[in-house]
């Protein structure tokens, strides 16, 4: 699985990366998660390292929660799951 994708800067996707964008494929709008299945928050570094590789971009802000990063898939993120298909 995505083994041979790369970002624009020749960057491969990390196991946590590909475990949170993996999450994104099956909710509306391509939603990626702010906690994990066990109900442990995303760490903030993978959530910015996939925003920056272009997998993910922010979505809409929280004005509850304005420190967390809503984020969805982008086409590029959706792409490291197509190449395995």
């Amino acid at each position: 699985m995505a083994q041979g994708f790369a970002d624009r800067h020749g960057h491969k996707p990390t196991a946590a990366q590909l475990r949170y964008l993996r999450r994104g494929l099956r909710q509306p709008g391509g939603k990626l998660p702010l906690f994990d299945e066990h109900g442990q928050q995303i760490s903030p570094q993978t959530i910015l390292s996939c925003v920056r590789a272009g997998w993910a971009e922010p979505w809409f802000e929280n004005p509850i929660k304005p420190d967390w990063l809503v984020c969805k898939l982008t086409p590029g993120g959706r792409a490291l799951f197509e190449l395995s298909r």
